[in-house]
């Protein structure tokens, strides 16, 4: 990653799309390479727990589900910048707080999941505001 690159958390929610849609524009405005990042975790067992050889089944099925977002996003048009998609294990707030490191911008959507103090900013995308090491810009969906 170059330190002009632009980190998009997608996740496949509107407010993913609409926050990708909007790091496609600002990589064409700026000629940066666009990451677009998604996360995946195991889910947590409690009590017993089976063994989970699922790893490389939940990556494919995150590399799907990103790759129908970015379909989603841009459409048919070309592209006309340099994209990377990427699936990477992790909480997805650690994972773009991790990619922000080496990163220009952080783009992120947000629902506004998260509670009371969550009411305006989803739970991901504030701690990705209080923690990332670079810019971050909250896109809302549509309600």
């Amino acid at each position: 990653m170059r330190d002009a690159d632009i980190v998009v958390g997608v996740d496949g929610a509107s407010s993913g799309v609409a926050a990708l849609r909007w790091a496609v524009r600002q990589a064409r405005l700026t000629g940066a390479r666009l990451h677009a990042v998604t996360a995946w975790e195991i889910p947590a067992f409690y009590g017993w727990a089976p063994t989970f050889p699922y790893d490389d089944e939940m990556a494919a099925t995150a590399g799907k589900l990103l790759a129908a977002a970015v379909r989603d996003a841009l459409g048919d048009e070309p592209t006309e910048i340099d994209l990377v998609e990427t699936a990477v294990p992790g909480h997805p707030a650690q994972v773009l707080i991790d990619a922000s490191a080496h990163a220009a911008l952080l783009a992120v959507g947000s629902r506004g999941h998260g509670g009371f103090t969550g009411a305006l900013l989803g739970s991901v995308s504030q701690q990705c505001v209080h923690h990332a090491r670079c810019p971050v810009v909250v896109i809302r969906g549509r309600r």
